[in-house]
């Protein structure tokens, strides 16, 4: 059993920069992704970023692609996801998410989310 935590959503004027953390209840094996959805009202679930554990490869939306980064700390069992040049479209809920096996797209382990709010 994995449990995921995430932290550091907030309210932010457009332009501005949030960095998220997801925790980790264990550490990341080589055989692990890890990725950050996001919900906003009235639409679903959107892949954000995903990290590949064995070679750091990533992988970004192209609504996110030159402004948010992700990153991972395994001594930490923590993932980051910084945000910069936020825009008002980027206002979700933001999910972290754990994929055992990385050569399967599934994602097997969810946090409970973090809201972040852009105004412009």
């Amino acid at each position: 059993q994995v449990q995921l935590v995430e932290s550091g959503g907030g309210s932010v004027q457009a332009g501005g920069s949030l960095r998220l953390s997801c925790a980790s209840s264990v550490r990341f094996f080589s055989s692990y992704a890890m990725g950050w959805f996001r919900q906003a009202p009235g639409k679903e679930r959107e892949f954000v970023a995903s990290i590949r554990w064995r070679d750091s490869s990533t992988d970004y939306a192209n609504s996110v692609k030159g402004r948010f980064t992700i990153s991972g700390d395994n001594a930490k069992n923590t993932v980051y996801l910084q945000m910069n040049s936020l825009k008002p479209e980027d206002t979700a809920v933001y999910y972290c998410a754990a994929n055992l096996d990385a050569r399967s797209p599934r994602y097997d382990y969810w946090g409970q989310g973090t809201q972040v709010t852009v105004s412009s």
